[in-house]
């Protein structure tokens, strides 16, 4: 389909990359990865003959129909959002308006009793030919198949007749995705496809790709879903690209084994190059010796050197410093109501995030999951009910658009230094180096930054307010594979209470212990991780159908597809979870409060136990023998813990033991 053969590109003085070759093979699912600013969206451009590669070649086969996905899309005409959609084959719409031409002619020569047979024959074949071709192209199911393609991206049946012209931006590029898939080119390529969906349509999309007979090339940092979507990996690192079989686990494995074998051999040839210099050295001065060792340094001249194999340099590299003590209770939602007008999006609702909880909220867009968090954060105010605040609770709130904490005529660096502190400028320097702000990048105006620089802007100063509660809304948009990584094992180290926004499964399993499903201005809790949600959730969704039927249009869109195998061993496992975490939920209060406990008796006892050490304690008698008495108190309180410690603790361990 598509043959690039020593492709290169630079922007400017930078050179992107550097021969680039790869084929695409008719019906290949690929992933293209890389750094943010790699040049992935600009090797996009140059296979749609947008922009010049400054050498090589790119050839596409005869008659190739590509369809383009981009991150950012403004639909040029105004229509009901059905319409739009199937307005996806200007070919296809001139056959149907010659066609009705054709139909109105023929009918007018039956009234008249046109004697021009020959005419007429004329017109019933071309009618023929033009009704086959609509019926190859699909035009007589294509409402039907745009409706169930906008049920699976999340358009509602009330949606299908409002204008694109009051959809948000988000909704738009599912509206466009829409389109693109609905014309089923030869080749799809996606810039981020996943980035406006919510995790419904994301399953959705992700088994769509994988059964549409279409050949791709994804660009997507989405982890799980590149698994499940794709069956080879290109990767633009350095300027190069490398190939891949396999999805990105296989990529990652085939990568670190790369990697190793081009260790050894750099260290090899390092090894033999130190040992012809050495050589040289010794020989070059001797008469005997000298042509030996010229030829062993004409050898050496022309020896092709192995570069030394480049880590991940270009990721982000920091921990949350470890943050205040809270209370039990961080945050509190007490019978909270929340409109917009005549909007109600929560009435009555309920909600209590404990210290060291890991909360992840999901949803369909819309549900309410942003607003929730903004609420938690104190961003926006309740219209009703109560918001309270832990003790020692400190916030720190990441939002999903950067720009809403940024000031744009700062600087990078006034940016961070505004909640500095008494830091000196080299550390908060040092600090925005972590987050690749390096040189003159940190006298940038905000204005200027990219999607990705923004948000690495933004967990900076969240770093420095050394918060102990975490709210984050989709903190891994616009942040490449590596630097989400790093992100989740600093989240993973963090002591502090999290609750967060994500649709990438890969960091939900990462990070979450528990799960918030945000539905009908209801919430639903479920412990575990978002495997174990997904395992219960899917079978609530199933026994809902057989219910009532089961096969409505919207309701199999709508249905997540199977992402494991032996579901029903996964929704016992997750079942029994659930058991286990309520029968275990008062012992674990009551192993929290008797560790508080004791951790107040034991720092009772090492203060009298100074005391004792203390001489001056003994020039009053009265008080020596008051502090033995309150030392033995204080051990006796430390034993009566210890001992109820270890009793609730051998229950719990002997709950676990009989559930398992």
């Amino acid at each position: 389909m598509i043959t690039v053969q020593g492709v290169s590109k630079a922007l400017g003085s930078q050179d992107l990359f550097q021969d680039v070759s790869f084929h695409i093979h008719a019906g290949e699912k690929i992933g293209l990865i890389g750094h943010n600013g790699a040049g992935k969206t600009t090797l996009f451009h140059i296979l749609l003959k947008e922009t010049e590669p400054d050498g090589g070649i790119v050839s596409h086969a005869k008659h190739l129909r590509m369809g383009y996905l981009p991150q950012q899309w403004i639909p040029r005409e105004d229509k009901t959002v059905l319409a739009h959609a199937m307005d996806v084959h200007a070919e296809l719409q001139e056959m149907q308006e010659e066609l009705k031409a054709i139909e109105k002619t023929l009918e007018r020569a039956a009234l008249q009793e046109d004697k021009d047979s020959k005419r007429t024959h004329e017109l019933a074949l071309r009618q023929s030919q033009i009704l086959e071709a609509i019926e190859h192209m699909g035009g007589y199911d294509l409402e039907a198949r745009a409706q169930k393609v906008l049920a699976g991206l999340g358009f509602r049946q009330e949606k299908l007749q409002g204008s694109v012209s009051a959809l948000s931006g988000g909704w738009i590029m599912r509206l466009e995705l829409a389109r693109l898939l609905l014309s089923e080119p030869d080749l799809l390529l996606l810039d981020e496809p996943t980035n406006h969906l919510d995790l419904s349509s994301l399953l959705w999309l992700e088994q769509y790709l994988v059964n549409t007979p279409s050949a791709m090339l994804l660009i997507s940092h989405d982890r799980a879903f590149l698994n499940t979507a794709v069956q080879r990996i290109l990767e633009l690192e350095g300027g190069h690209l490398q190939e891949y079989t396999g999805n990105y686990d296989a990529y990652l494995a085939q990568k670190e084994q790369r990697q190793e074998i081009l260790q050894a051999a750099f260290n090899n040839q390092q090894d033999q190059i130190r040992q012809m210099e050495r050589f040289i050295e010794r020989n070059r001065v001797r008469a005997s010796t000298a042509r030996r060792a010229q030829s062993r340094l004409k050898t050496l001249d022309k020896m092709e050197r192995i570069e030394a194999p480049q880590g991940d340099t270009a990721t982000i590299q920091f921990t949350f410093p470890e943050p205040p003590r809270s209370g039990k209770c961080v945050l509190e939602l007490r019978h909270a109501r929340k409109s917009y007008g005549d909007l109600t999006i929560y009435d009555g609702v309920d909600l209590t995030l404990e210290r060291g909880e890991r909360i992840a909220l999901v949803g369909e867009n819309g549900a309410g999951k942003t607003t929730l968090l903004k609420v938690l954060a104190g961003v926006e105010p309740l219209s009703g009910g109560q918001r309270v605040e832990g003790h020692q609770a400190r916030v720190g709130y990441y939002a999903q658009y950067q720009w809403d904490q940024l000031h744009w005529d700062r600087t990078v660096f006034q940016e961070a230094a505004s909640l500095s502190g008494n830091m000196s400028q080299t550390q908060v320097r040092s600090l925005l180096g972590a987050f690749l702000f390096r040189g003159d990048d940190v006298l940038k105006k905000v204005r200027v930054l990219s999607g990705g620089e923004k948000a690495r802007l933004t967990l900076c100063k969240l770093l420095l307010q050394r918060p102990n509660v975490l709210l984050l809304d989709e903190p891994t948009n616009h942040l490449d594979i590596p630097s989400r990584d790093v992100l989740e094992q600093a989240l993973r180290d963090y002591s502090g209470t999290i609750c967060f926004i994500s649709h990438d499964r890969h960091f939900i399993d990462a990070i979450s212990n528990r799960v918030i499903l945000v539905q009908g201005g209801r919430l639903h809790s479920f412990p575990g991780n978002f495997s174990d949600f997904e395992s219960i959730w899917k079978s609530r969704l199933e026994e809902e159908e057989q219910e009532e039927g089961g096969d409505s249009q919207e309701g199999a869109a709508r249905t997540p597809p199977p992402a494991v195998k032996n579901q029903e061993k996964k929704r016992l496992e997750a079942e029994r979870r659930n058991r286990l975490y309520q029968l275990k939920k008062p012992l674990q209060k009551r192993l929290d409060r008797v560790e508080k406990e004791l951790e107040q008796a034991q720092k009772r006892v090492d203060e009298l136990t100074a005391q004792l050490a203390d001489p001056a304690t003994y020039q009053d008698s009265g008080r020596a023998q008051q502090v033995q008495l309150d030392y033995q108190d204080a051990r006796k309180t430390v034993e009566d813990a210890t001992e109820e410690w270890e009793t609730v603790a051998l229950e719990l361990e002997e709950l676990e033991k009989n559930e398992n």
